[in-house]
């Protein structure tokens, strides 16, 4: 199967071609209330993670929002992403 380069957080790594948002969401494990994602400088709506296809060279950001204090915080998700590219062997 076709694997696409695309940066996650500053970072590099490969998805499955013909990979959604919603499927990147899942493979690293993360919890889809708690995080934000902009794809190529745009906000994208989390309703429309299933309809948005990946591509070759797509910059991904992804916030995680933690909860606690006056208003929460939020932390970017590189460790997580990180962590996840670990156990897949892709370093």
């Amino acid at each position: 199967m076709r694997r696409l380069l695309l940066q996650l957080n500053g970072e590099s790594r490969e998805v499955a071609d013909q990979s959604m948002l919603d499927d990147l969401v899942r493979e690293l494990s993360l919890e889809p209330a708690r995080i934000a994602i902009e794809l190529n400088q745009q906000v994208v709506r989390r309703d429309k993670w299933p309809q948005t296809t990946l591509r070759e060279g797509d910059r991904i950001e992804i916030v995680h929002f933690v909860g606690g204090g006056s208003g929460g915080s939020r932390t970017s998700c590189r460790q997580r992403a990180k962590h996840a590219q670990i156990h897949e062997g892709n370093t």
